[in-house]
């Protein structure tokens, strides 16, 4: 998980979360009642560190946006702004949220480790070294990649599963996880949500 020293608070995390819903609302023309104390709030030093952030939107159970960025090179809190709004309108698999969604979307936002390479020598070693619940995982081969969330494991909690869709996500061979071919990098997160 997030080291220890690392780790936001709640409060911090719901703070996030409370930017992104505000980044929306703002975005639609409409306004948000806690403007001045989440700006306050916004201001302290651990929400001016740089990680890498994403942020969810789903309606009901279903995704409606995920954008966001492996390793952070802007603050906490331009990174999760930024991010919301690509969640919002620029996700290439959803249209664009419109103002009356707005109302129906639940926000999570995740909060990442930096990636470190796992080393593996064939699919089964993958298997046998991936975490299911705890590590997200990103795969590159030549130009493509592709980042599924540890969140993502409830939905596929077979590796096989996982590892498969997550190389369709990048354009890959839904096998190609069982060559060593691919470049593995796992990371955790702390997420939030509404």
């Amino acid at each position: 998980m997030v080291s220890e020293s690392d780790k936001l608070t709640d409060k911090q995390g719901q703070a996030l979360v409370d930017l992104a819903r505000k980044t929306l609302m703002e975005h639609f023309g409409r306004k948000a009642d806690n403007g001045k104390q989440l700006a306050d709030f916004l201001k302290t030093p651990v929400m001016q560190k740089t990680c890498g952030t994403f942020v969810t939107l789903k309606i009901g159970k279903q995704l409606r946006g995920c954008i966001g960025s492996l390793e952070g090179d802007k603050s906490l809190v331009d990174d999760i702004a930024e991010n919301a709004l690509k969640a919002a309108l620029k996700d290439p698999r959803f249209r664009p949220l419109n103002n009356r969604e707005l109302d129906c979307v639940s926000i999570e936002v995740s909060i990442l480790t930096r990636p470190h390479a796992l080393e593996y020598t064939d699919g089964d070693d993958l298997k046998r070294k991936l975490r299911p619940n705890v590590d997200g995982v990103i795969i590159r081969k030549g130009l493509a990649g592709a980042t599924f969330l540890p969140q993502v494991w409830k939905q596929l909690p077979e590796p096989e599963q996982f590892l498969s869709h997550l190389c369709l996500k990048a354009g890959l061979d839904k096998n190609a996880w069982r060559k060593s071919e691919l470049a593995i990098q796992t990371y955790h997160v702390q997420y939030f949500q509404e």
